[in-house]
């Protein structure tokens, strides 16, 4: 909204000062501060009104040192982080870009899903919460919306090894005032793959066996694909929020990351040098993504131990989600397993755990653990590792994992 009115400022009246909106650091700087501060000044107001209206959490007794203390601590605040990411968007984005329009979809769609869990268990007091094939047929729908986009939609188009050239001049918010190349633009269902010299890869060729005209078939495995991520990394996101700052933290740090590797995608002049995929107007999410670091470090002001508020399914369901989506549309979703490597191991514990469980049920007639408690950050709980040096040691994990990721562009 304030990206349009100053640029017709700008345009109309040579208004002083309009046309620093026409930069991407400048907005997303801006969109950080003002996320920051909706999360605090919001983020007290809503907190205050959920312990007047005894909004808490239910805490089942599972023997977990300092378990107890939680109940009664007031959860739905995923809302704040919503809130935060919406309307700095909404202000500083330019709301005509498709990868901003799909980012604010996810975030309301999977915000909506989150927000009625939370409701049942807290409002009409039933622990179960939304059922569980609801929440997944929630996941598989966006996950085919936004598949369909990124497969159909003529503005998401990718441009390849831009290569100098004079005749074409590139805006300053893709590289810079002098800067000129030529590219080819096509829409394509390549992305890219981490530690390999050529590391592009195209979803069309695993259909290469069918013969001619193959390639307009690669909506079969790349929209199954797509939702499959989203599912997998709202889940696993979903199961890490079980201590106080953990979900919140890591996410801010993949946040962080996703945003460098969405400017260099988005800038032709360092897509050019680390010879990776530039796609236009993908620099926009630069300002979404600030919002999200914004919002996960301001919620992480009341959430830090002992925690004032629980993320709950609102937050939780839609932070996955959201950096799930924004893998997808900046051509990173082969990085996840390594950006998100805390979600997938808290995934895997659970899988693990309980596969191993059944087996043994079955063979031996009794059931067997391999860990004392799953998801993961349970067990280090059961073997007496305080929650606060739990949460720093996987923050400092999701920090190591973070700049692996980012090497991983020139490593090949």
């Amino acid at each position: 909204m304030l990206y349009s009115l100053f640029q017709y400022l700008d345009n109309a009246f040579n208004f002083p000062g309009a046309g620093v909106f026409n930069y991407l650091s400048f907005r997303a700087a801006m969109a950080v501060i003002t996320s920051l501060i909706i999360s605090l000044l919001f983020g007290n107001r809503w907190i205050s009104y959920l312990n007047r209206r005894q909004v808490g959490e239910t805490i089942r007794d599972l023997g977990l040192e300092g378990q107890l203390e939680k109940q009664g601590t007031p959860t739905m605040g995923g809302l704040i982080i919503l809130a935060s990411i919406l309307v700095p968007t909404l202000l500083f984005a330019k709301l005509s870009n498709i990868y901003i329009l799909l980012m604010l979809f996810t975030t309301v769609w999977l915000g909506a899903i989150g927000f009625s869990d939370d409701y049942i268990k807290v409002f009409k007091k039933d622990k179960k919460g939304l059922r569980g094939i609801y929440k997944i047929i929630g996941q598989v729908i966006l996950g085919l919306i936004v598949g369909l986009v990124m497969y159909f939609n003529p503005q998401v188009v990718v441009r390849e090894k831009a290569k100098p050239a004079s005749e074409i001049v590139i805006t300053l918010e893709e590289s810079g005032p002098s800067s000129k190349f030529a590219y080819e633009q096509i829409q394509s269902t390549k992305t890219t793959i981490p530690f390999v010299k050529n590391n592009e890869f195209d979803y069309s060729s695993l259909l290469s066996w069918m013969g001619d005209g193959y390639e307009k078939w690669a909506f079969l495995i790349f929209i199954p694909l797509v939702i499959f991520i989203i599912a997998a990394v709202s889940n696993g996101a979903n199961l890490t929020d079980g201590m106080d700052g953990l979900a919140a933290g890591t996410s801010g740090i993949i946040g962080v990351t996703l945003g460098l590797l969405a400017w260099v995608s988005g800038n032709i002049i360092f897509a050019d040098y680390l010879n990776i995929m530039y796609l236009p107007n993908v620099g926009e999410l630069t300002i979404y993504i600030a919002a999200f670091v914004g919002a996960t470090v301001g919620f992480l002001w009341f959430n830090t131990y002992p925690a004032q508020v629980f993320m709950g399914d609102t937050g939780s369901l839609s932070i996955g989600g959201i950096i799930a989506v924004f893998a997808i549309i900046i051509r990173k979703e082969l990085l996840i397993p390594i950006l998100c490597g805390i979600f997938l191991a808290e995934s895997l514990s659970v899988i693990i755990q309980v596969s191993y469980f059944k087996y043994t049920k079955k063979k031996y007639g009794a059931g067997r653990r391999i860990f004392k408690m799953s998801p993961l950050h349970h067990h280090f709980q059961k073997l007496g590792y305080p929650e606060p040096k739990i949460v720093q040691r996987f923050l400092i994990i999701g920090i190591f994992l973070a700049v692996t990721t980012i090497i991983t562009l020139k490593l090949r």
